[in-house]
């Protein structure tokens, strides 16, 4: 079975960096979607960033001060988010899909989800 678990999370200040990471196990996919989403309360879930890996390579999306890695062995997943601001004070997630690309990313209909991760921002 799938399973992902988020780790990293906490309470820093403005300004401050914090790096996220997603360990995942259960599965052997050959073309698969590994994304981040955040979610405030009384926000929708937003997607983050993702990595598309799939036929012998991989694609990379990530929005400003926020930059997706992973691993060697790909079975972890990185979140580095840097000059935090308290808007980015949400639950993170890590989830898991198909691998479909559309608009340029693959971080839609996620199979898999972890628990989250909390990150607070204050000023």
């Amino acid at each position: 079975q799938v399973h992902l678990v988020e780790s990293g999370g906490g309470s820093v200040q403005a300004g401050g960096s914090l790096r996220l990471s997603c360990t995942a196990s259960g599965y052997t996919d050959s073309r698969y979607c590994m994304a981040w989403f955040r979610q405030a309360p009384g926000n929708e879930r937003e997607a983050v960033a993702s990595i598309y890996t799939g036929g012998g390579s991989e694609l990379y999306v990530d929005k400003g001060r926020f930059t997706v890695s992973q691993d060697n062995a790909k079975n972890i997943l990185y979140l580095q988010m840097n000059s935090l601001k308290p808007e980015d004070t949400a639950m993170y997630y890590c989830a898991k899909g198909q691998g479909t690309v559309a608009a340029g990313t693959c971080w839609y209909g996620m199979d898999y989800w972890g628990k989250g991760t909390l990150v607070t921002i204050s000023s």
